[in-house]
């Protein structure tokens, strides 16, 4: 007697925490940059160095970079840059894990807060957000049937559930050149740049997995002439990067999670030494899952005529895909200066960041509600304060369908803009439209009783033999086939038999003659 087992492969989490920090260190103005009068815009970045597990613990250490837009010679009304490190490490417990186990980091920078101490001396405050997590992977074991199915009446049903094929991180990498048109004077020095990820999209073919979209690119820059007046390019280049894939599931489940891990523009000469081109540089980490959907034939009763069987069970955890929806959320609202403001001339940049505050099971789906934090950088109309920084902060609420919506599903849900664009409608006035995007992948995991193995005794003749050997009986509403066998030790197949049946249907009402079976 052998039991016929299938596998299904999948990825649990093992634990998750999450800390909040608050970094707080002054940094001095390097002696090669000019003195500081005003702070106009900062920005911070954060990076990953090193991410260790130990015994009930993880430990993280990283740097929170920082860029800065300032003011200087407040007379000449000069614009200057710097940027710089703070270093960082913290520890986050988390029950059950140990030293060596591989776990991931992640971070979002909160508030960033970077005052004027004095000409020479700047305080970087941010609150950072660390979130660690482990994840391991585990085959369930499901019994299928019995190899000897002669001595046995099985009952086999079907599961619909997700198997995992691939889960793994990789990095990939893009370097593109972009000339600057000749209207545009040579660079002297990049002052600030934007650089913003738009309409990402990403599969897998042809043992690849592949990301491809736009790199929106906004530099703001001192020209190479005495004058040293300010100049703006912006541009677009296309995102097309990939890493090798080991499965080719192109009909499969996929999830690929972009998420930036550096992204830089540098200027170098062209052929005749001038410096017109513009080098960006991408690192990207992908995070890739792909699952195929199976349709499992499982083994859910058995019994015998031959002997007293008990099927052992155990629960096992079946995960099948519920949704996998885009939903795109539109915003339109309009921007005013504050009258202490300088004037609009032209907007240089618009930058925006997702931020997703809540998300609730709801009547048809999940309700998502966040806020979209927009900020621009323009040119201004006062040559004592060339350039300028407004910021606003916009509420979204969307509704993301979900068919046979139920409560405890497990939910993955990722934040994006798909498109963000200002429009000057007058100097103080500012249109702005975004179309937030809203990944949705939503698993139901559900228990089964899965038998395990198979309990075997003899036959209680007398029992069996004080049973009635003729049964008449009258179908209730609910009642199948194969309870009415097994409860009068008979199957399915004599049942049809001895009333003439050629369909196993059974409804309420219908009269049953049963007939015991002793072999």
């Amino acid at each position: 007697m052998e039991l016929e087992k299938v596998k299904i492969h999948r990825k649990q989490e093992k634990g998750s925490a999450v800390s909040q920090i608050t970094l707080d260190d002054d940094y001095n103005v390097p002696d090669y940059r000019p003195d500081i009068v005003k702070v106009l815009r900062e920005k911070g970045e954060l990076r990953f160095d090193e991410v260790k597990a130990g015994s009930g613990a993880v430990w993280v250490k990283g740097v929170l970079s920082f860029r800065v837009l300032y003011r200087s010679e407040q007379s000449e009304g000069k614009i200057s840059c710097l940027k710089g490190e703070i270093p960082f490490q913290e520890k986050l417990n988390l029950d059950g894990i140990q030293e060596f186990e591989k776990v991931t980091a992640a971070g979002e920078i909160e508030d960033i807060t970077i005052g004027v101490i004095n000409s020479r001396k700047l305080n970087v405050r941010a609150v950072v957000e660390l979130r660690v997590a482990a994840d391991e992977e585990v085959d369930e074991t499901l019994t299928s049937g019995f190899s000897d199915s002669e001595e046995y009446e099985q009952r086999i049903g079907h599961e619909a559930a997700l198997t995992l094929l691939l889960s793994s991180r990789d990095i990939c990498r893009q370097k593109s050149e972009v000339v600057l048109p000749s209207s545009k004077p040579n660079v002297r020095e990049i002052l600030w740049r934007s650089i913003e990820l738009r309409n990402v999209e990403s599969h897998i073919r042809g043992g690849k997995a592949q990301v491809m979209g736009e790199v929106l690119i906004a530099v703001l820059y001192s020209e190479e002439e005495e004058s040293d007046r300010l100049q703006w390019y912006e541009t677009t280049v296309p995102l097309e990067c990939g890493t090798d894939c080991e499965v080719e599931e192109e009909n499969g489940v996929c999830k690929i999670k972009v998420t930036p891990l550096s992204m830089e523009v540098e200027v170098k000469p062209d052929y005749d030494g001038e410096e017109r081109i513009l080098v960006l540089e991408l690192a990207l980490s992908l995070d890739i899952r792909v699952w195929r959907e199976e349709n499992l034939e499982l083994l859910t009763d058995i019994y015998s005529l031959k002997k007293n069987v008990s099927p052992v069970r155990r629960e096992r955890t079946l995960e099948r895909l519920l949704v996998k929806n885009y939903a795109k959320c539109r915003i339109a609202e309009q921007m005013e200066l504050a009258e202490s403001q300088e004037k609009i001339l032209q907007i240089c940049a618009c930058e925006g960041k997702v931020n997703l505050e809540r998300r609730e099971p709801a009547e048809n789906g999940i309700q998502a509600e966040g806020t979209i934090t927009v900020e621009l950088l323009y040119i201004t109309t006062d040559d004592n304060m060339p350039v300028g920084t407004v910021r606003e902060i916009y509420p979204f609420s969307q509704l993301i369908e979900v068919p046979q919506m139920q409560r405890g599903l497990r939910m993955e849900l990722e934040p994006g803009i798909e498109q963000l664009q200002a429009v000057m409608l007058d100097q103080e006035h500012i249109e702005i439209k975004a179309v937030v995007h809203l990944d949705l992948l939503a698993f139901e995991e559900r228990q089964i009783a899965n038998i395990e193995e198979i309990e075997e005794e003899p036959l209680d003749m007398e029992r069996l033999k004080a049973s009635p050997g003729l049964v008449g009986y009258i179908a209730k509403e609910g009642d199948d086939l194969w309870e009415i066998a097994k409860e009068n030790h008979t199957t399915i197949q004599d049942i049809m038999e001895t009333n003439g049946w050629k369909e196993k249907q059974l409804s309420a009402g219908d009269t049953v003659l049963i007939v015991k079976r002793v072999s």
